[in-house]
């Protein structure tokens, strides 16, 4: 059974950084599109950053660009996003969420936000903060 565990968020001061797992099992992550989301308070949900599976290409929003950084460590079956320099607008839950056969990591990161994961469903994700 697919399940996709997230984890790592919490209440930080801007400039901080902090590192969300999304900690997978049922399956191994060679054959899937991979990508984090969130969501803030009144927000719609947003791809933050993906990638995908054909040619291991990224895509991060420009909101996060230069700051985030997506990772897998197969080994561990677990997905990574690595946040920097955060801003109050980082607030939200995230996500985690595969899919397959997307056309670019854009668009699986586009089309998930909008119409929810391929594999399984949105798990409770994790919040993160970020207040002075």
């Amino acid at each position: 059974q697919l399940q996709l565990v997230e984890s790592g968020g919490g209440l930080v001061h801007p400039g901080d950084s902090l590192r969300l797992s999304c900690a997978t099992s049922g399956f191994t992550l060679d054959a899937y599109d991979i990508g984090w989301f969130r969501q803030a308070p009144g927000m719609e949900r947003e791809g933050v950053s993906c990638i995908l599976n054909y040619d291991r290409s990224t895509f991060y929003a420009s909101s996060v660009k230069d700051r985030f950084t997506i990772s897998v460590d197969k080994a561990k079956n677990t997905i990574y996003l690595q946040m920097n320099s955060l801003e109050p607008e980082d607030t939200g839950v995230y996500y985690c969420a595969l899919g397959r056969k997307h056309p670019s990591a854009q668009a699986m990161c586009s089309m998930t936000a909008r119409l929810g994961p391929q594999m399984g469903s949105w798990g409770q994700g994790t919040l993160v903060t970020v207040s002075s």
